[in-house]
């Protein structure tokens, strides 16, 4: 039986470089992959973008509310959904790989797990555990609750203690106010810290 694997870690913890990279992995030895992330992740449009440059566009995008594993398996049987296209025979998926999973909803995880046990097809997904707030994220509290394998992807905070939290900033300013989810971009963009550091810049605040 295949499983679900959940790779989590703070920002600039590597999670879209290590999906790459495993992604290449695969394909050298001759295996087929497919690539996802939820639409909800602007950054790259399309494409799974890593902080060290590299770019890779998605197989396909999920969107809110919509079901992974009918999509997954259109997709793993040759089928094109949007293009209507007939099936072909081609390679079989060795693996699903999943970015930005944080932003799935339960219902999405929960697919990500049957496409596992069901499909028998291994299912990577990388992703965030909390906000800049501390609060998990309703799709990376799904994984924790029921993924087979929890493994940490480690990143250090400014000063040099292991980061655990993600703090978002505005400009130059750090804010512990706001929605849950704001893409980083040019207005918005966050970094990692330690617990230690991460009460300083709260004054000692932990959640909403």
């Amino acid at each position: 039986m295949a499983k679900l694997y959940f790779r989590y870690g703070a920002m600039n913890s590597g999670k879209s470089t290590g999906l790459l990279q495993v992604a290449f992995n695969y394909e050298e030895r001759g295996q087929r992959v497919l690539l996802a992330k939820p639409l909800l992740d602007t950054k790259g449009d399309s494409a799974i973008v890593s902080r060290l440059g590299m770019t890779r566009e998605a197989d396909f995008l999920i969107r809110p509310g919509e079901p992974v594993r009918g999509h997954f398996a259109e997709l793993a049987a040759g089928v094109d959904p949007d293009a209507l296209l007939e099936q072909v025979e081609v390679q079989p998926v060795a693996c699903l790989l999943v970015d930005e999973a944080q932003f799935l909803d339960p219902a999405q995880v929960d697919d990500l797990f049957r496409i596992a046990v069901l499909d028998d097809v291994p299912v990577l997904a990388y992703g965030i555990r909390t906000d800049f707030r501390t609060e998990a994220f309703p799709g990376a509290r799904r994984l924790l609750e029921i993924a087979h394998s929890l493994e940490e992807l480690k990143t250090i905070c400014r000063c040099g203690r292991k980061a655990v939290f993600n703090t978002r900033r505005v400009g130059s300013d750090i804010v512990f106010d706001g929605d849950q989810v704001a893409i980083d971009g040019q207005d918005v963009w966050y970094e990692s810290f330690c617990g230690t550091c991460y009460l300083q810049a709260s004054g000692g605040r932990l959640g909403v």
